[in-house]
């Protein structure tokens, strides 16, 4: 529901496993004021929750608290908290994993994909959770994605994009055994894999994304010496993507693809294995990583990084891979609510 008035996407803001940074990160960031040109944020959650972020930041912003996100007045300044109710974070130790915790952090997760389905946000932002704390409170998926899929009731591909500033990682496979890994790239799901990584940039506003497509091997085989995936598997399907139109090119070595993409010569990169990325954007952009579920007809994102225990409650939590969620989560919405190009 981009909001006809200001031509604003209406993005709602789940405040993280209340026994992280969560709070205090959603609470400093919108205090600021800084995203109020770019979306409309409702905070939604347990009250509670925000006035702990707030003391844990040492802040006295002002909110305001509404009965659902049709009543929000959008013209004013203040905080917008749509108050479900449903915790109170002084009963819940903190800077450890909670069960209680993640069983509200899925319940107000599912509360928002419904207020997403039925139109009422164009998206959803989250600051940190945490995945055992999650499984432990009843969400039994092996991550968030799953389950987001399943409540969004998803079928075919879809998949984690990891954004920094530089470029973007996508992948054939996730949170899975390393084993179980390899057995998974296959000519389907890397196809799947690149035509995601290219729509999805597409909505990011790149226009022709150049993508490139990791070895699974060391040296990308070595012709064959020591693994013949790139051989059987991975250039043959990098080949027929790009006679179908997708600029991508591979199998490129995973000791030399992020140096490449580090230098701008591609948007995205395709990699076969969880780990196999997550290094690399991880020493490269900690605090400034997004994390955007892809493929799916609700808009997620969160901050790359996790619930950061051992400084909890100590005021110093960075805000910046944050805001740069409700940024992407933003630009992703509006870019949804624009016609389709005739052609």
């Amino acid at each position: 529901m981009i909001n006809p008035v200001t031509h604003l996407p209406v993005l709602g803001l789940m405040l993280g496993d209340m026994t992280g940074i969560g709070p205090e990160i959603s609470a400093r960031l919108l205090a600021g004021g800084v995203l109020r040109e770019v979306a409309h944020i409702a905070v939604i959650g347990d009250a509670r929750v925000l006035q702990l972020g707030c003391a844990d930041a040492g802040i006295q912003p002002r909110w305001r608290s509404y009965p659902n996100i049709a009543a929000i007045d959008w013209s004013r300044e203040e905080i917008a908290m749509v108050d479900l109710a449903n915790t109170d974070p002084g009963t819940i130790p903190r800077g450890q994993i909670s069960p209680e915790s993640g069983r509200v952090v899925g319940e107000t997760l599912a509360h928002m994909i419904g207020l997403a389905l039925a139109g009422e946000i164009d998206g959803v932002c989250f600051a940190p959770l945490n995945k055992a704390a999650l499984h432990r409170g009843g969400w039994k998926f092996p991550d968030e994605h799953q389950m987001f899929a399943a409540l969004t009731r998803h079928e075919g591909f879809f998949g984690e994009m990891n954004v920094i500033k530089e470029f973007a990682t996508f992948r054939v496979t996730s949170h899975v055994a390393l084993r179980q890994a390899i057995e998974l790239v296959t000519p389907q799901r890397i196809t799947a894999a690149v035509r995601l990584a290219d729509a999805t940039l597409k909505a990011n506003g790149i226009a022709r994304p150049r993508i490139a497509v990791a070895a699974l091997n060391p040296h990308s085989g070595e012709g064959g010496l020591f693994g013949d995936e790139e051989i059987r598997i991975i250039r043959p399907t990098v080949d027929a993507l790009r006679d179908a139109g997708i600029e991508c090119t591979g199998p490129v070595s995973s000791d030399v693809i992020f140096l490449k993409a580090l230098k701008g010569e591609y948007d995205g990169v395709v990699m076969m294995y969880h780990d196999q990325g997550q290094i690399a954007t991880k020493l490269l952009g900690f605090n400034k990583g997004v994390t955007v579920t892809a493929g799916l007809k609700t808009v997620f994102t969160t901050p790359a990084h996790g619930t950061a225990f051992d400084i909890v409650g100590q005021g110093k939590a960075d805000t910046g891979a944050l805001e740069h969620a409700l940024r992407i989560a933003a630009r992703m919405a509006s870019a949804r609510a624009q016609p389709p190009a005739r052609h």
